[in-house]
Parts: structure tokens; C-alpha cells; sequence
């Protein structure tokens, strides 16, 4: 009979976390304890204590945790670029399968060149002044245009155009478009950002008149500028840390934003720019306040305008209807006029009347107290009135003309008592009892 073969034997079936329990376990047996040496990338620390980063050099990396007791122990801050010397265990971190290392201590084994070479770069520039915070210039609260810098491919361009169109889908966005890693990318980075300087207000200034006289349409103004980019390693970033890229950045004339990496990335851009953002999508929060927020603040300034319009009519409608009040109509005043008028003149007659039965009231009380002896006085001064009457009248020079006699007087007026006081031809007048007659002197006058 033929040989019947026997039936092969079937692989084991392994739970997940079992498999990654036997793979840890042969790990340890096998390499545990290890010693390493590469470049930090992506170093993190958590609120807890404990940091996380990846090891690497030219030919592959690693995950690496280091728990908060050991990190504790470090007399250093580590950095990304950093080369350093690890001791540890490899392990699986079971809940994603991953190999990472376990780190137990670490010691610096020398910088490594992108970092020193990142180091030196800082140093100089930080020299020449380009990352005093006194030239750094504060964001435009409202834009009048947006200008970017980042790759047409990036998911940072994504991330930025979303949280400008959600926010301010009223500003106008101008994209330039650049190489965001490799060789090229630094050159490319610099020409793109020189093309939205020209869309500046300084700049525009210059060209408005010749787009005007083309018929060209003027692009939006630029008020503020986005170099964005998404995270990496300091090898993929590493275009962001080119010198002339920074001397570019420092003579942008408007604000410019950088948002390249993640919040634990610094590049040499991030020192020059006015202002750095940890992430693209912060960046462009950064320079877009919402819509929502300008419209509430409008709306609120109308209500305080209109709330202040309001007091100020119902204060001036009281002081209408307080004037009014004092004033009325034209017609009442006036009567209220002559009434006080018919009033004093009223009191103008009492008064004269009560002042003259006053003053006939003291005579009469004169009249009737006056003195016996006074009323005496006055009798007898009369009398002697009479007297000296009748003694003047005898003394009248017209009761002796009466009685033959007349009055001689020359042509003045001058009495003539004698004939020596004439001479023949003078003419005189005599005045006679009944009336006056001219007489002149005859020779035959007597001696």
C-alpha cells in the first residue's frame, strides 16, 4: 500500500497582545540592556514628567520613552538635533504594536551637524540684531488682504484656507505658491515671498499708476503675511533655517506670521518673523479675528450710539418743556402783564390818596390845636399891616397933585425942584392929577 503522508500540523493562533507580549520577551532576551547613539527628532514633554521622542541617524529611527523618574535624573535639556548616547531595554508598546525604546538614562555624545549648524546660524544673526523684539511690529486688527507662502501640495495650506474662510470669508487670500523642503526649497521660499511684497501698500504705492495706465486689474492689498508649513523633523524643516531665507523675512514690509512645524519646532524663521505661531492653523487665526466678533462689536457700538442718542433727545425734550414751561404762550404773558400793571396802579392811587388825607389830617389837627396867643400875634400884625397901608398911601404923591399941585420933570425923568435947573427953550413935562403935559421955558420966567 502507499504511504499516506501525515497531515501538517497547523500554525498557532496568538491573541494580539500575546504575540506582542513573545515578541517583547524575545526582544529582551535577546538585546536587553542596549546602548544607542543617534540624533533627537519630535522631543516632547508631557504634563506628567514623562518625554517622548524618536532616534535616528542616516539609515532609520526609533521610538523612545523616557518615564518622568529617569528624566528627573538628566543634568541637560535635550533638544531636537541633539546627538546623543542612550541605555535602555527594547520593548512593544502593546496598545499600537509599536518598537520602541525604553530609556533608562542619557548622556550627550556631541552635537549633531544640522543642530550645530542651526546653533552657529542663530548666534550670528541673533548678533546682527535681526531678532530684536524692537523691530517686531503688532498684527493689523483687520486685514485688507491675506498673502501665504507654503506648497500648493501642503496640508498647511489646507488647514490655513479652511480657518480663513470659516473665520474671515471676506478677506481676500493671495497665495504664493513655494517649494516647503529639499535643496531648491530655500530659493524658492525667498522668491515667493518677494512676489507679495510687491502687493504691499508701500509697494503698491509705485505701481498703481502704471496698472492703471495698462488697464490692468490692481491685486488686493497685502497687509499681513502667512509662512506656513506643516511638522517634521529638523532634517524636513530644515529649509526654514536658511540665511537668506531670514534676511528675506526681516525686510517684509508688512507684519509676517510664521506657523512652520509643530509647537515644540523652532526654525531660524520663527526668530525673524514679527510673530510665530505654533501651528499653520494658529497662524492664521492669529491674523483673522472672526466676523462674528467685528459684527457683535458693530452691533454693540450701535446699541451704546443709539442708547446715547436716546438720552441725550430726552434730555433736551426736558429742557424744551421746562423752557416752555417758563415762557407759555406770548398771550398769557401779557395779560399776566397788565394785570400786575392794573395792580401797582392801583396801589399808586391808594397810596396819593391816603398820603393826602394823611397831609389834610395834620392841618386840620393844626387848625384846631393852633394856639390862642399865635392867633393873636397874627391879628395884631394885621392890623399894623392896615396901618402902615393907610401912612404909604398918605405919603402918595397923586393925593397932593390932586390938590393943585403937579410934578416937574425934564424929558429923562428928572424931577426940577428950581428954576436954576432950566434954561429958556427947555422942554420939560408936568404931571398934573389927571395926566401929564409938555411945557417948554419962555424968556419971562421968574427971578
Amino acid at each position: 500500500m502507499p504511504e499516506v503522508p501525515a497531515p501538517a500540523l497547523a500554525p498557532r493562533i496568538w491573541q494580539v497582545g500575546a504575540l506582542c507580549r513573545a515578541v517583547a520577551d524575545a526582544l529582551d532576551a535577546r538585546f536587553n540592556p542596549v546602548a544607542v547613539r543617534g540624533e533627537i527628532s519630535n522631543f516632547s514633554r508631557a504634563a506628567s514628567g514623562h518625554c517622548y521622542f524618536s532616534l535616528k541617524d542616516e539609515t532609520g529611527q526609533i521610538r523612545c520613552a523616557m518615564f518622568r523618574r529617569a528624566a528627573g535624573l538628566l543634568d541637560f535639556a535635550p533638544r531636537d538635533g541633539e546627538l546623543v548616547e542612550l541605555r535602555g531595554r527594547l520593548g512593544v508598546y502593546e496598545q499600537r504594536g509599536d518598537l520602541q525604546l525604553i530609556v533608562e538614562s542619557m548622556s550627550r555624545a556631541g552635537q549633531g551637524a544640522l543642530f550645530e549648524q542651526f546653533l552657529k546660524l542663530k548666534a550670528r544673526l541673533e548678533q546682527e540684531g535681526l531678532f530684536d523684539a524692537a523691530r517686531k511690529r503688532e498684527l493689523p486688527a483687520m486685514p485688507r488682504g491675506i498673502g501665504i507662502v507654503t506648497s500648493l501640495g501642503a496640508a498647511a495650506l489646507h488647514d490655513v484656507v479652511t480657518a480663513l474662510r470659516r473665520r474671515v470669508p471676506h478677506i481676500p487670500v493671495v497665495l504664493s505658491p513655494a517649494l516647503v523642503q529639499g535643496a531648491g526649497a530655500p530659493a524658492d521660499l525667498v522668491r515667493a515671498l518677494s512676489n507679495l511684497y510687491q502687493l504691499t501698500p508701500a509697494r503698491q504705492g509705485l505701481t498703481a499708476d502704471l496698472a492703471s495706465r495698462k488697464g490692468a486689474t490692481q491685486s488686493p492689498c497685502i497687509d499681513v503675511i502667512l509662512l506656513v508649513r506643516g511638522g517634521g523633523s529638523m532634517e524636513d524643516l530644515w529649509a526654514f533655517n536658511d540665511e537668506q531665507l531670514a534676511r528675506t523675512i526681516v525686510q517684509s514690509p508688512v507684519p509676517l506670521v510664521s506657523g512652520v512645524g509643530h509647537e515644540t519646532d523652532f526654525t531660524i524663521a520663527d526668530f525673524c518673523a514679527d510673530l510665530r505661531a505654533p501651528t499653520p492653523t494658529a497662524a492664521a487665526e492669529l491674523v483673522a479675528q472672526p466676523r462674528e466678533v467685528w459684527l457683535g462689536a458693530l452691533a454693540l457700538a450701535g446699541e451704546r450710539l443709539h442708547d446715547a442718542l436716546l438720552r441725550q433727545v430726552d434730555s433736551q425734550s426736558q429742557r424744551v418743556d421746562l423752557a416752555a414751561s417758563r415762557l407759555g404762550r406770548p398771550s398769557a404773558l401779557l395779560a399776566r402783564q397788565q394785570l400786575r400793571l392794573g395792580h401797582q396802579a392801583q396801589r399808586l392811587r391808594y397810596g396819593a390818596l391816603s398820603n393826602l388825607q394823611h397831609k389834610a389830617s395834620l392841618v386840620q389837627g393844626l387848625e384846631a390845636n393852633f394856639p390862642e396867643k399865635v392867633r393873636r400875634a397874627a391879628a395884631a400884625a394885621q392890623e399894623r399891616l392896615a396901618r402902615a397901608r393907610l401912612r404909604l398911601e398918605l405919603l402918595d404923591p397923586r393925593l397932593v397933585l390932586q390938590r393943585g399941585y403937579a410934578w416937574l420933570a425934564d424929558l429923562e425923568g428928572s424931577a426940577i425942584t428950581r428954576a436954576s435947573q432950566t434954561h429958556i427953550g427947555q422942554a420939560l413935562r408936568a404931571t398934573l392929577a389927571d395926566g401929564e403935559v409938555d411945557l417948554t421955558v419962555s424968556p419971562q420966567r421968574l427971578i
